[in-house]
């Protein structure tokens, strides 16, 4: 018997993420550089800021190869705040509205 069981990744793969992190965060740069402005600009660095971590997270944390229940358990209460968070958004959004409206 091996004493010693576990799940071995090679070393190639952590190498590509690397590399692929290296490009995002490159793109990401590039977005200052050219100057781009308004909603596109945050789209862009948003979209390259949740790639790398999806990649940081799955690659690096070990998420791509951990059990369904673990993932949903690490997940699913920073997405359930996220909508909270929006919604909250979007209350105080009327609210601002409507105190515009009534009081001035």
């Amino acid at each position: 018997m091996n004493p010693v069981t576990g799940q071995q990744h090679p070393i190639s793969l952590y190498l590509k993420i690397w590399g692929l992190l290296f490009v995002l965060s490159t793109m990401s740069y590039l977005v200052d550089y050219f100057h781009f402005q308004g909603y596109l600009r945050w789209a862009l660095i948003i979209t390259f800021m949740l790639l790398k971590a999806g990649l940081i997270v799955a690659v690096f944390m070990h998420m791509a190869w951990e059990r369904l229940s673990l993932v949903y358990a690490i997940l699913v209460p920073p997405l359930c705040l996220l909508v909270l968070v929006g919604l909250m958004a979007a209350e105080a959004d009327h609210t601002f509205l409507t105190r515009l409206l009534f009081f001035h």
